[in-house]
């Protein structure tokens, strides 16, 4: 394993209470794959990586039973040890805003050579040469190097970013909605880039998208998240074949399929919880089809029901019913 986190809760105090934005999520990434975290907005996705990162504030509490980067654990390094061993060397972030991270009046080149030579010896040369062949990996002209943000249009941007993240050659890069705001074409055109990349590098990728398709396309393996929790976590073909829980069932049914053009799309009723204070069953219990009160009142453990593929869910032994009913729009309906 890369990288292990097991039992990882990031909590806000806030003036009405204690924000879960993560609530016990344990998750691993391994060598030389792309794992995919997938879930609606706001269920937790950004705080998990950003705490990771180290890019939270203060005020949150963070408290994680495993935290292990490389058989290292990350919990013991202060800030600094953390910056200078671990940010950009080994563990590399495409934030969300990727478009909007770069510095306007900073050339995007002399951007990428501070990255660099903020951690490693080298001179100007040697780090803008290095620049410029990272542009050449994304698909840019090294030319460009020498621009300012504002004459990239937005897939160029995101296309610089990445660049970054690979400059120091680290093992893991974390990517944050990678495709948000851009049109199908570019999408597809930064995907194919990817996909090369992670042939060329042993990077791990941890993917975190609400773009099922993009999480089915590219993932070795995926995480289903939901209200601070981890529902589903599986092989990408697996899960996708012989999904078990009621959430994953709702989104698979709400993803288009080219096999069925002609079956219905079904969206999940209701909204996500408020995640202010406990939630002490199944966060997914009020929405769910076929919670029973013992998911309200009891927090599911994380079942491996199969080798490598772990369920958030006390009502595994129907599933077979679940799928049965899941493609029926009435279920849904039907439900809280």
């Amino acid at each position: 394993m890369l990288l292990q986190i097991k039992n990882l809760k990031t909590h806000y105090r806030i003036k009405d209470g204690m924000v879960k934005a993560v609530d016990g999520v344990s998750i691993s990434v391994k060598e030389d794959e792309v794992f995919g975290l997938a879930g609606e907005s706001g269920c937790g996705k950004s705080t998990l990586i950003r705490t990771l990162m180290r890019l939270i504030p203060e005020t949150a509490i963070v408290q994680a039973d495993e935290l292990i980067y490389k058989k290292q654990n990350l919990q013991d390094l202060s800030d600094r040890e953390y910056r200078d061993q671990i940010l950009w060397k080994e563990i590399s972030l495409v934030p969300q805003s990727a478009m909007n991270s770069l510095n306007p009046v900073y050339r995007v080149g002399n951007q990428i050579m501070e990255a660099i030579q903020t951690h490693v010896n080298i001179g100007n040369r040697a780090a803008m040469q290095k620049a410029e062949n990272l542009f050449k990996g994304v698909g840019l002209q090294p030319a460009l190097t020498r621009n300012y943000p504002h004459e990239f249009s937005g897939g160029m941007r995101q296309r610089a970013m990445i660049a970054m993240s690979l400059a120091l050659d680290p093992g893991l890069i974390i990517m944050d909605e990678p495709t948000t705001g851009l049109d199908v074409l570019v999408q597809e055109r930064i995907l194919r880039e990817l996909k090369e990349i992670r042939q060329k590098s042993k990077a791990s990728i941890f993917l975190i998208t609400h773009d099922i398709s993009v999480i089915a396309e590219m993932s070795d393996r995926i995480g289903i998240m939901y209200a601070g929790r981890i529902m589903e976590q599986a092989d990408a073909i697996k899960l996708f074949n012989e999904p078990y829980h009621p959430y994953t069932l709702g989104l698979k049914n709400a993803f288009p399929s080219i096999k069925a053009l002609d079956r219905e799309l079904i969206s999940i009723p209701g909204s996500p919880p408020n995640l202010i204070g406990d939630i002490p069953g199944c966060a997914f219990a009020f929405r769910c089809p076929f919670s029973i009160p013992q998911c309200e009142n009891e927090r599911p453990p994380d079942l491996e029901i199969k080798p490598n593929h772990f369920v958030h869910c006390i009502r595994t032994e129907h599933v077979e019913e679940f799928r049965n009913l899941a493609g029926d729009k009435k279920t849904w309906q039907s439900s809280k």
